[in-house]
């Protein structure tokens, strides 16, 4: 029998954590020195306090200015010292932040907020995230720094004015493009916060004070263009996955009950409301088709490239395209709680979870930026008193210093190319549940894979029936059908399927019970019947050398065998057979390209686990396995030194799938638990979809070493340079500039089909 013969519903009978592993949450420290321009930074939960009062209550805020880790920085620091802040979750694409507090109202907070320059606007509770808007500021004072620091070089280099005019012109242009990087500068300064606000304000102005006009001037323009050129670099990775919001439609058309159809906004529309679309429209909300037949293009959900075909009885997703005839459906999800609506809060939650580069990178970062500016003093200081070297010359070496301490690259090189790998696998229908998952895929040396819809359609039919108690011919399939009708496993669903025309298929069955990875039992008529799989039969005690070679003869052709059983012995024996996928043969053929092993666990006979392997081209196929035996199996591996990945339908493979370093449940599209909880949902049956996540999730990996490699080596470059006395505050920037956009192009190269 295929894993176990028992339902895949959670019931009283049943014992099965049907959870797969949970996301893991990780505690957020600072980015200290993030860049400003870091908008690709994500949600992430930070906790001020291990307990929580009973009183405690969470509070919303939008903040416009808040859409970088140098903000949230700045906000966490300061809510950390306010007494009864328990927890704070910032939300860096919408600009919210929720905090979970026992104070009396939330004026501390909105106050604390207002100090660091930013406005906490109160959010109403389950009040829908607003999408923010990008802000447009106007382009003059820009345009008019830009033209000053030119020509304030300009008149500086030909000497065709005084200095008192170059003066003038270049402070014009500092304070029209470097009044908000002061502002900024100056609270974290206060906040004691070494952001790059407060290195890039310290530069200026010490340039200014040695008489260097003409490149403060150049320095903050070439700054904030740097910034203007990363924020909207850095947009098309938010809009990646924003974009996912623009595709469910705004309204739907509904049947009323006079019998007539209007068009109401989707989000009024309630559970079990009638839909109607017609071709070429967009599904507004998930449902389940009443009448008609189309064709449905589901690559926004799933990733498919061909478009699926729909009828009665079958799932619609919000956001799909209906492409040929008419449909109706019957809502069976509000439009916030919606298939896409799931993936787009799980995509932002994973970016919560920082990949391990992305903490390294923070960690780094804070070390990084205090040594610079204590060596920067060090070098402003220590050469003119102890060595007889000019202020001047000293001075300026040690502001090039600061603007190079400026991590911008670093920072932003994780998060942006985390967060353009989550978006390109939700395009391709692979919902990764972290940075930690993406990051790490690249490890997976051996994947274990369930068989029964993953490897096979998950839905055999009966095949064979042999009677093995002439006494028991014509009542046997119908008490077996009894049996299976109560589980909804796809072989019991085989069998009872087969009987669905016999008129006596309709017993009442007592007492019954699943037997984990065996069968099921239970009482018609006061009589006890079992049944289940060949290990059932031996634990029984009823199995006999005749009954042996039936089961073998049927089990080498690749059937799974059900016995149907009374307390003298079998009565009947069922065949059933699951065809292989046709997508699974190349999916294991681009595993082992890959480099990867691979291994069937199954709950189903040896005999069918390693007929369908052979088939497929499975390494190594083990059956007869129960949800522990597994897990075994998964710890087998690691002890070996493997690196291993759990492929299943994230039901009843739980345990291995949790104990795997990354779980991937098949078909999540629709199902709640796999959204929710697997490591990596794959929203439709494609088993390719593994290998084309671990060559993601390789490229992620590349990378991330490729940005950080670069940053550090022109980082040190450049301070080799600065020391040799070669280096000027301009060309510190401009290099910063570019590399920092080097690194976000490179990690945005993952968004490319």
């Amino acid at each position: 029998m295929s894993d176990s013969l028992h339902s895949h519903k959670p019931g009283p009978e049943h014992g099965h954590n049907h959870k797969l592993k949970p996301v893991q949450k990780h505690d957020h420290g600072g980015h200290g020195d993030s860049c400003c321009s870091s908008r690709a930074a994500a949600p992430a939960l930070i906790r001020l306090s291990e307990s929580s009062t009973p009183g405690a209550r969470l509070s919303s805020f939008r903040i416009e200015a808040m859409d970088c880790p140098t903000e949230q920085t700045l906000i966490q620091n300061k809510l950390s010292k306010l007494t009864g802040v328990q927890q704070l979750e910032f939300n860096l694409i919408n600009r919210v932040l929720g905090v979970t507090h026992d104070l009396p109202g939330i004026e501390p907070i909105v106050e604390a907020i207002k100090s660091l320059g930013m406005q906490a606007e109160p959010m109403d509770q389950g009040a829908e995230t607003p999408t923010p808007v990008p802000r447009q500021k106007p382009w003059w004072p820009l345009t008019l720094s830009g033209v000053g620091a030119l020509l304030a070089e300009v008149i500086h280099f030909t000497g065709s004015a005084p200095n008192w005019v170059v003066a003038v012109i270049a402070l014009v242009s500092i304070l029209c493009g470097g009044l908000g990087t002061y502002k900024k500068g100056w609270i974290a300064l206060k906040n004691r916060n070494l952001n790059i606000n407060a290195l890039m304000s310290i530069a200026v102005t010490g340039a200014v004070l040695i008489g260097q006009w003409p490149e403060a001037a150049m320095v903050m323009f070439l700054f904030t263009v740097a910034e203007l050129i990363e924020a909207r670099s850095l947009d098309r990775a938010r809009n990646a996955i924003g974009g996912l919001m623009q595709m469910t439609p705004d309204t739907a058309t509904v049947l009323q009950a006079d019998g007539s159809w209007l068009e109401q906004d989707a989000k009024s529309i309630g559970l079990g409301a009638r839909v109607r679309v017609r071709p070429g429209e967009r599904i507004g909300l998930d449902g389940e088709v009443l009448s008609g037949r189309s064709t449905i293009d589901q690559a926004p959900i799933t990733g498919e490239s061909m478009p699926v075909e729909k009828t009665v009885g079958d799932k619609v997703f919000a956001g799909t395209i209906n492409q040929a005839g008419s449909l109706e459906y019957e809502v069976t999800a509000a439009a916030d709680n919606s298939t896409l609506a799931r993936i787009i809060h799980a995509v932002e939650q994973a970016q919560g979870a920082r990949a391990p580069t992305q903490r390294f990178v923070d960690s780094f970062s804070k070390i990084y930026t205090p040594v610079v500016f204590v060596l920067a003093l060090v070098v402003a200081v220590i050469p003119p008193l102890f060595m007889g070297a000019l202020w001047f010359d000293w001075i300026y070496r040690a502001l090039v210093l600061l603007v190079v301490a400026c991590p911008c690259a670093l920072v932003i090189s994780t998060p942006v190319t985390i967060v353009s790998g989550l978006a390109a696998a939700a395009r391709k229908g692979i919902l990764v549940k972290g940075g930690v998952y993406l990051e790490g895929g690249y490890k997976l040396d051996y994947l274990a894979l369930d068989k029964t819809g993953t490897i096979t359609h998950g839905k055999p039919v009966q095949t064979d029936y042999l009677s093995l108690d002439p006494t028991a011919d014509d009542s046997a399939p119908a008490i077996a059908a009894a049996l299976a009708r109560r589980s909804d496993h796809p072989v019991s669903q085989a069998i009872a399927k087969a009987a669905v025309d016999n008129p006596t298929a309709t017993l009442i069955v007592d007492n019954f019970e699943a037997l984990g990875g065996r069968g099921v039992r239970g009482e018609i008529n006061g009589q006890l019947y079992h049944l289940g799989n060949h290990r059932l039969v031996e634990d029984l005690g009823l199995c006999s050398p005749a009954l042996e070679e039936k089961l073998f003869a049927l089990e080498k052709q690749g059937k799974s065998v059900v016995l149907l059983l009374d307390q003298s012995g079998p009565l009947a024996l069922f065949a059933v057979a699951d065809t292989v996928k046709a997508s699974s043969r190349e999916a294991i053929r681009q595993l082992h390209d890959l480099g990867i092993k691979t291994l069937m666990l199954t709950g189903d006979n040896v005999h069918t686990a390693q007929a369908i392997a052979a088939q497929v081209g499975i390494d190594e196929a083990r059956g007869d396995l129960l949800p522990g035996d597994k897990l075994q199996a998964i710890d087998a591996l690691y002890a070996q030194g493997h690196r291993v990945g759990m492929v299943g339908d994230g039901i009843n493979d739980a345990p291995a799938l949790a104990r795997s370093e990354i779980g991937f449940a098949m078909a999540a599209a629709g199902t709640d638990t796999a959204i929710e909880t697997a490591d990596v949902a794959l929203m439709d049956d494609d088993l390719r979809k593994v290998p084309a996540f671990i060559r993601l999730s390789r490229q992620t990996s590349s990378i991330l070493k490729q940005n950080i490699v670069l940053a550090l080596v022109i980082k040190a470059i450049f301070l080799g340079v600065t020391f040799a006395g070669l280096a000027t505050m301009w060309m510190a920037v401009f290099a910063d500039m570019g590399v920092s956009l080097l690194v976000v192009f490179n990690g945005l190269r993952l968004l490319r089909k």
